[in-house]
């Protein structure tokens, strides 16, 4: 049964992107319906600005049928203008971050950075190695739901961050890097 989290989802996306239909990646057997799956699905948007890229958009990292606080994970991959679905690596890194959320009970909070043991975004060499979680900047919070976005960052940029100053970092990526969109040829802003 889809409930009040669900809904509250739903018009966030549909006040942001009105009646574009996404792509929506889901599992068989959602865990609405006893599935054991951590998301219930994922909304991608294909976008042209400010910088071409997809747009992904969980449900599920909360209780989606109850109502009370809940996050979800958005995440934006660089897109090529005639890519006609996201790069399966930002899928992979959102089921990945859903499963060590649902396995510890550890929830990320906006300004928290996570070095993964190795952080893989495609099959090319990337100087990328690390996560910092940030509010959408589109989405925000509605409803009870914070639209919790995840943006990568090299060595450097980590070690900024994790000296209590992921939000300068942030800033300073975003100069750069509109939407802390998640280009895996980018170089590093420190």
């Amino acid at each position: 049964m889809k409930g009040p989290g669900w809904a509250a989802i739903d018009a966030a996306l549909e006040e942001l992107y009105g009646g574009a239909v996404p792509l929506h990646v889901a599992p068989e057997l959602p865990s609405y319906l006893g599935g054991d799956e951590p998301l219930d699905g994922i909304s991608i948007f294909a976008r042209e600005a400010p910088v071409p890229h997809w747009h992904l958009i969980t449900y599920g990292m909360s209780d989606l049928s109850e109502d009370g606080e809940r996050f979800e994970f958005t995440l934006r991959a660089a897109r090529r203008p005639d890519a006609v679905q996201p790069p399966a690596w930002a899928v992979m890194l959102l089921q990945q971050l859903a499963i060590y959320v649902r396995a510890t009970g550890e929830a990320f909070e906006p300004g928290q950075t996570l070095k993964p043991a190795e952080l893989t975004l495609g099959d090319r060499p990337t100087l990328l190695t690390a996560l910092v979680f940030t509010v959408d900047a589109e989405l925000g919070v509605r409803e009870n739901v914070m639209f919790l976005q995840i943006a990568a960052i090299t060595d450097a940029e980590y070690a900024a961050a994790r000296r209590g100053n992921a939000s300068a970092v942030l800033d300073m990526i975003e100069a750069k890097t509109p939407l802390h969109v998640i280009d895996p040829a980018r170089g590093s802003a420190v």
